[in-house]
């Protein structure tokens, strides 16, 4: 399949950044990879060779019921969805194109890599128009106050429990909330006595994201991109995957997903929801959900969940396995 206009205009601005490929048609083929997102439709059961060709596209939506591969996600109203990402990739294409070339390149990175290669989009991206744009209509919020206690931290024999606790913020991860969290962390990397960390979130959710404003504060992208890498807690929580249990509750959003996805062992409460809002900010995950995310669910699920900013009922995380278990009800 050739196209019939280049993805960029003598400006270099992005038009056309999204391709509907019919995987319901028998002799289906793949358009050239120029950069645009692939996306397929099929509205019957795939094919082998429809399958082999989802399993080369960034997204393949499928009718209810048809197919539960990590390739596909299943929903109720094809049209609809279409029409979602559709929009959401023509008003944030730098944004959505910059994600499906993270998620496609870190598939087979080690995670420290991945890392690397996230943090240096997200601080490219930092200095774009579609940011720029979603950080003007929202300054002006005062910077969080310091807190003496923003994560509690206790011994329990050889359990260490690290507790969110800006309930009054929703735990969003912010400055003094991340260093605390990796200062506590730490204490279980040093202490091999430690067999055990729970991490959870005191209030309303274990983690509403980062806190908005924060966002844009960064003295330069060098620096941000640093900072990101270098004190951000998903390289501690991946190193400590084998004995963290990440519980979460409430709406859980960007970092608030990202972070737990990273843990070896995730329990959701009933009513937990999952979402990641950063396309919509012209952004993309960045405290490590293209990483950690993608090795749970997949890099198409996980490219779904952040163009369509949709939130993601408990039941359908744990058939993913964004999560491990749903905490029974007390």
């Amino acid at each position: 399949m050739h196209y019939a206009a280049p993805m960029l205009d003598e400006a270099g601005r992005v038009g056309d950044p999204l391709v509907l490929v019919d995987l319901d048609d028998p002799d289906v083929t793949l358009p050239e990879a120029d950069g645009r997102l692939l996306v397929g439709v099929a509205t019957q059961p795939l094919t082998a060779r429809a399958r082999r060709a989802a399993g080369v596209l960034d997204l393949t939506l499928v009718a209810d019921g048809l197919d539960e591969a990590r390739e596909c996600v299943a929903v109720a109203d094809l049209g609809k969805e279409v029409a979602v990402i559709g929009e959401v990739v023509g008003r944030f294409p730098q944004a959505a194109l910059v994600l499906g070339q993270v998620l496609r390149a870190s598939e087979g990175l080690g995670v420290a890599a991945a890392l690397d290669v996230e943090s240096f989009a997200y601080s490219m991206l930092l200095a774009g128009a579609e940011f720029r744009g979603w950080l003007a209509g929202h300054r002006g919020r005062p910077l969080p106050p310091l807190v003496a206690e923003p994560v509690l931290v206790g011994r329990d024999g050889d359990v260490l429990r690290v507790t969110l606790n800006r309930p009054e913020r929703r735990n969003a991860y912010g400055r003094q909330l991340r260093d605390a969290l990796t200062d506590a962390l730490a204490v279980a990397m040093l202490d091999p006595s430690v067999e055990r960390v729970v991490l959870d979130g005191a209030g309303s959710c274990f983690c509403s994201g980062g806190d908005l404003a924060e966002f844009g504060t960064a003295p330069d992208l060098v620096t941000a991109h640093f900072v990101r890498t270098m004190a951000g807690a998903g390289r501690l929580v991946h190193a400590l995957a084998g004995r963290t249990e990440v519980r979460v509750h409430g709406p859980c959003v960007g970092a608030g997903v990202e972070l737990p996805a990273f843990a070896g062992t995730v329990v959701a409460a009933e009513g937990t929801t999952f979402t990641l809002p950063e396309v919509a900010m012209g952004l993309i995950p960045g405290a490590g959900g293209t990483v950690s995310i993608p090795r749970r669910v997949g890099r198409w699920r996980a490219l779904y969940l952040a163009l369509t900013g949709h939130s993601l009922d408990v039941s359908t995380a744990r058939s993913w396995g964004l999560i491990d278990r749903i905490a029974a009800a007390e």
